[in-house]
């Protein structure tokens, strides 16, 4: 598994950044001494987490040492590591994580496990792609799943979001109380290319991973071709791209 590409993460750093921030404002309202940053990234959203809480000791990690140095050269007032977060050491009044619970498997026992680590009355905020019906990522499901690629049986890192319902039965034994709620997005892309941009740092990167540079090239070519049917361009010569979100707030029991 090669590393994150953090150049190429941050070439939509604003709409991803949007429900960061969405949900950095839903826990506005604690006043918390300790707060963890779970899959920080370049530390878009940590940075969001130092405005809103800026008396709080703040911590932001990452599996991903390129997205981390990133995170340190662009926030050097903000401390980063590269570490897991179960095995970090301590407990925080908040832990927060946007967009990266869908690379971490098993949430059946993960998310009980991270509750754990909450002070009391802490609060886990989450924030995940739900976006499997969008016509982007049906297509891209439909194309990887052709034989030709090879796909089948090979050891690709992980990148799903359970249902709602799966996520009401975790949350409800393992904290005192929470709250699921999704929001649609909506992003004005340039053209068809950018659809590509987009997912290549995250929905495709472990399929890339996988493939030569010359069948990646092919696979992203196929996919862009398909794109162009589902993705008419707007009267101002822009492509509309929906992506739904699911977060979830919960309490330590």
């Amino acid at each position: 598994m090669s590393d994150w590409n953090s150049t190429q993460y941050k070439k939509f750093i604003k709409q991803r950044s949007q429900p960061a921030r969405d949900l950095a404002m839903r826990i506005a309202h604690y006043t918390p001494k300790s707060v963890l940053d779970i899959g920080c990234g370049p530390g878009n959203s940590t940075r969001i987490l130092k405005e809103i809480f800026p008396t709080a000791k703040l911590l932001g990690i990452d599996s991903s040492p390129n997205m981390v140095a990133k995170a340190k050269e662009d926030n050097p007032d903000i401390d980063f590591c590269v570490c897991n977060a179960l095995s970090i050491e301590g407990k925080f009044d908040i832990m927060y994580s946007n967009a990266c619970f869908h690379w971490i498997p098993n949430h059946k026992i993960f998310l009980p496990a991270l509750m754990e680590k909450l002070n009391a009355n802490g609060c886990l905020a989450v924030q995940m792609p739900y976006n499997n019906d969008e016509p982007l990522y049906r297509i891209i499901n439909e194309v990887v799943s052709e034989p030709k690629w090879e796909f089948d049986g090979a050891e690709l890192e992980n990148n799903m979001t359970l249902d709602s319902n799966e996520y009401y039965e975790i949350l409800s034994e393992c904290s005192s109380s929470f709250d699921i709620w999704e929001t649609k997005y909506y992003h004005s892309m340039p053209d068809h290319r950018a659809l590509i941009e987009w997912v290549k740092s995250a929905k495709l990167r472990p399929y890339l991973d996988f493939l030569s540079e010359e069948k990646g090239k092919e696979l992203e070519s196929e996919i862009l071709e398909r794109a162009k049917t589902e993705y008419p361009i707007r009267f101002d010569g822009n492509i509309l791209f929906g992506f739904r979100r699911l977060f979830f707030t919960a309490i330590k029991k």
